[in-house]
């Protein structure tokens, strides 16, 4: 599995999860304490992302780690 698809799959997920939640990138952003710009890296698949981010990705989702990849799927 390429390192860069992997990146570019999860940021399609991220913006999936948070379109469906009727949320902007500003407000995901502050949801999760994050700067608008590394949210918007992280859906745009620029950036590897730490577990401590992920966390609070899924907490400004309202949802569990383990939700937050429950139907993401990883590239072949």
């Amino acid at each position: 599995m390429d390192k860069d698809q992997l990146k570019i799959a999860f940021g399609e997920h991220l913006t999936k999860l948070r379109k469906e939640r009727e949320l902007s990138i500003h407000q995901l952003a502050h949801a999760c304490d994050l700067e608008y710009s590394h949210v918007q890296r992280i859906e745009k698949g620029k950036v590897n992302i730490a577990l401590t981010t992920l966390a609070s990705l899924a907490q400004g989702l309202d949802m569990s780690l383990e939700e937050l990849f429950s139907d993401f799927s990883t590239p072949q």
